[in-house]
């Protein structure tokens, strides 16, 4: 019985609502707001499974430099976006990312680290800008940047375990970076 109501404290725990010690909970909002908009939009979380997917099928040290390189580029154009400075084509951007990440999928296009990396890296700029670009006023940056990132490497990380479970069945990451190219087609047109 004991460790039944045991087992019963975990659920209950991630159910309570945290007091906060100063109203208007601004520390909180960045953090949460900014780990919750990669999962606003299907571009986003598309782009960044992807981008873990690519990662595991190009194996060895590009399982953590292209999602690594990817976070760290996505802050730069954070900030960016946050000081409002345009770049260009945000959105064509994103929307570019998501098809050619499928495509190589689709393909199974294998390259060296060194432009897995680079390509991982001018994508994250879009979408780092847009993060930072849409950021609410009153959240504050940092925890925002720091929850739009979390959120990012636990997509890469998602793409990076389901990449690298079905790493002996080629033929599922064809398809899957199949329907994430015309996934990334669809969103273009929209």
């Amino acid at each position: 019985m004991r460790l039944k109501h045991s087992l019963l404290v975990v659920p209950v725990m991630g159910m309570a609502v945290p007091a906060l010690a100063h109203t208007g909970g601004h520390a909180a909002s960045g953090l949460v707001d900014g780990f919750a908009h990669p999962f606003g939009g299907l571009d986003h979380l598309l782009a960044m499974v992807a981008v873990g997917l690519f990662a595991a099928a190009l194996g060895g040290r590009a399982r953590w430099a292209v999602p690594a390189t990817f976070a760290s580029m996505m802050l730069v154009g954070g900030i960016i976006g946050f000081m409002g400075i345009e770049i260009p084509a945000v959105e064509t951007g994103i929307a570019f990312s998501v098809i050619v990440f499928g495509a190589v999928l689709a393909t199974g296009t294998r390259c060296v680290i060194s432009v897995a990396m680079m390509l991982a890296g001018i994508f994250a700029i879009f979408h780092g800008h847009a993060h930072g670009a849409e950021m609410p006023m009153e959240a504050a940056a940092g925890l925002y940047c720091l929850g739009f990132a979390s959120a990012t490497i636990l997509l890469h990380g998602v793409g990076l375990a389901v990449g690298t479970a079905l790493s002996h069945r080629q033929m599922i990451h064809r398809w899957a970076g199949a329907g994430i190219s015309i996934a990334g087609l669809v969103l273009s047109l929209s």
